[in-house]
């Protein structure tokens, strides 16, 4: 597949100068000569650093389980959001091939429905397997971040920062005591099923909020929104305009006044 340099980065801008430039060359001599060329290539470089950035830091995001099976035709290493489904997989294998240890050492004739009795009884225990063997695990993913700004909910560019470095934290299996949830400056945010309560549920646990978000009265600005309603809300309203505030108090002293006048008109007919 085709690179198309994006003009709105600086490296994609270098490089679509780059090949102007080149194609520029291409157009006026019929070809590309070489002592041009590396004149072009050295000015071109030196818009760029490639300097090892000392200020990041890896950080864990998520897991994934990596599968690596081998057998006498192959070597795949395969990677899978959770161990149920890379035991599904190499499951799979197993049935497929299934005939090769069918009835041997008490391994029924049929593959058994339960994926981990199948993937035990096909590959058998470590020690004994010959050139059929897997390998399953649990890794880290993790990716390097730049030192993060001082943060602050009026900075958009800090926000955007800790957005793009929120973990999320999968329930592992469902026999996990744990349950999905996102961490973004420390605030961590579950959504589930509950099924005592047949509802999808979202809660919010703000124990570790980073301090740079939290209020001098201790309370962390939140808003909750369902589609386009808002439910909860510890944002302050802004105040009303002085000039609202002025206009209703205008009509508040008219509706006084006409009540005084009609009061005094019935007790002239009375």
């Amino acid at each position: 597949m085709l690179i198309k340099p994006d003009p709105a980065t600086p490296e994609g801008e270098a490089i679509l100068d780059l090949a102007d430039l080149m194609d520029g060359i291409q157009e006026c001599a019929g070809e590309r000569p070489g002592s041009d060329t590396v004149d072009i290539l050295s000015g071109w470089f030196s818009r760029f650093s490639f300097a090892v950035c000392e200020d990041v830091t890896p950080q864990v995001v998520g897991r994934a389980w990596v599968l690596r099976r081998q057998d006498r035709h192959s070597d795949e290493v395969s990677l899978f959001c959770d161990e149920a489904s890379a035991l599904a997989s190499l499951a799979r294998h197993a049935r497929s091939c299934w005939d090769n240890v069918a009835g041997t050492d008490g391994i029924p004739y049929l593959p058994p429905d339960d994926d981990r009795t199948a993937v035990d009884l096909y590959y058998g225990p470590k020690e004994d397997r010959g050139v059929e063997d897997y390998t399953l695990y649990a890794g880290g993913i993790s990716r390097y971040m730049h030192a993060a700004r001082s943060l602050s909910l009026p900075d958009p560019q800090a926000c955007a920062q800790a957005n793009s470095a929120a973990v999320f934290h999968p329930q592992e299996g469902p026999d996990d005591e744990g349950l999905p949830c996102i961490e973004i400056a420390g605030i961590l945010v579950f959504a589930y099923l509950d099924a005592d309560r047949e509802a999808v549920r979202v809660s919010v646990h703000l124990d570790t909020t980073d301090q740079r978000l939290v209020r001098a009265d201790g309370t962390v600005p939140i808003q909750v929104e369902v589609e386009d309603d808002t439910v909860f809300s510890t944002l302050t309203a802004p105040p009303a305009p002085a000039e609202a505030s002025r206009w209703k108090a205008l009509v508040r002293r008219l509706t006084r006044r006409t009540v005084v006048h009609d009061a005094g008109k019935l007790r002239q007919v009375g």
